[in-house]
């Protein structure tokens, strides 16, 4: 005897066929309760920093090159501008490239600090640097707080990638962090009476080369993670 088919049966069957289909065009991904746990955990930039902040120095210390070579590399004209394609040499001998949008460096240097402006939180220093005569000016940030679109630090380190975090927002969140201590590695900075002084810094350099046929490098502002008296 053929056992009847209800109405409702009939629909459920429909509805999985229906899934069934759609699944085989568009592709579902199932996840597991602890993989879903994790994709909806809350991302700590600041325990992300401490863990990696040793690691991030060490890396820009290890890989430096001085300071004075990569200004002389740089050859602006009499108006501070320098052609994106005559950069491309620098980068490729003295720091990294970051997938077109930004060229990165490692720099260390000593010189003498020829000013010192802290009018606002993010203080800076004038720097002659040893070994340097060219018209290319330096800058350090020394105060507060560092710019908040400066991922120079962040970048530099060589091993945070964009991939490895889930959207924009968190990778962001780690450049602010890094700021944050860079500032915390200057608090004992005798900042006010620096002109005048010898120091010997080590840093970050970041420049944003996206859609720029032209640069302006009148003026080179590093993000130091250390600065010495000398």
């Amino acid at each position: 005897m053929r056992e009847r088919v209800t109405p409702g049966t009939a629909v459920a069957i429909v509805a999985v066929a229906v899934f069934a289909i759609v699944a085989l065009l568009f592709g579902f991904t199932v996840i597991s309760t602890d993989d879903e746990a994790a994709l909806t955990e809350s991302f700590d930039p600041a325990a992300y920093v401490e863990d990696n902040w040793d690691a991030v120095q060490l890396a820009i210390k290890e890989g430096s090159v001085p300071l004075a070579d990569l200004l002389n590399a740089i050859e602006p004209g009499p108006d501070g501008q320098i052609a994106a394609a005559d950069l491309v040499p620098v980068v490729a001998a003295m720091g990294s490239e970051l997938s077109g949008e930004a060229q990165v460096y490692r720099v260390t240097g000593t010189g003498t600090v020829t000013d010192v402006d802290l009018e606002s939180s993010r203080g800076s220093i004038g720097l002659d640097v040893d070994g340097y005569d060219g018209p290319i000016k330096v800058r350090a940030w020394i105060g507060t707080r560092i710019p908040s679109d400066n991922s120079a630090v962040r970048d530099a380190a060589g091993f945070i990638d964009f991939g490895d975090f889930r959207e924009q927002t968190e990778y962001g969140k780690v450049a602010k962090e890094i700021n944050s201590k860079v500032v915390e590695n200057l608090e004992g900075l005798d900042k006010e009476n620096l002109a005048g002084k010898r120091v010997e810094l080590t840093g970050a350099i970041g420049l944003r080369v996206a859609n720029r046929p032209t640069l302006d490098v009148s003026e080179l502002d590093i993000v130091p993670i250390e600065v010495i008296e000398r």
